[in-house]
């Protein structure tokens, strides 16, 4: 898991205003190996849904030929928010493994815990917290440099 945490976190130099906020993920096999990664694309693509683990599942169920993820393990660098939580449960995931918590928005254990609801049909296990201080680095390095462009009018 160490390993694909640290895959997760190599989403690339996130810099500018315009930059892509660097979250990462890694969807594992059952069998542990790497079937595809994914980082936030939003600008990139266009698409407000174009999250680090909506791109890797996506990616993932392609390489499968199906939606249904059994067996598989979604490792990414930040908490997931609603809309990924939903995607954690409709692709039937074992596991998902985080660093950072989100607070504001994390809705795997900190602001809502949607995938272990007790009224979902399928719930993943999870992992939260895992190498989180060194994922929250990565997103606090990003903001501030975000900040100090803003403020100095770049």
């Amino acid at each position: 898991m160490r390993r694909a945490l640290s895959v997760a976190t190599d989403v690339g130099p996130g810099t500018g205003q315009d930059a892509e906020v660097p979250v990462g993920a890694v969807l594992l096999g059952p069998d542990g190996e790497e079937l595809a990664t994914g980082r936030n694309e939003r600008m990139l693509t266009t698409d407000p849904t174009a999250h680090a683990e909506i791109v890797a599942v996506r990616r993932g169920a392609a390489a499968l030929g199906t939606w249904r993820l059994d067996g598989c393990t979604l490792v990414v660098t930040l908490e997931p928010c609603p809309m990924c939580a939903g995607a954690i449960v409709l692709a039937r995931l074992a596991a998902v493994v985080f660093g950072a918590w989100e607070p504001k928005s994390g809705a795997v254990g900190s602001l809502w815990d949607l995938v272990r609801d007790r009224r979902q049909t399928h719930r993943p296990e999870v992992y939260g917290g895992v190498l989180g201080q060194e994922c929250g680095e990565v997103l606090r390095t990003f903001f501030a440099a975000r900040r100090a462009g803003r403020d100095s009018g770049d």
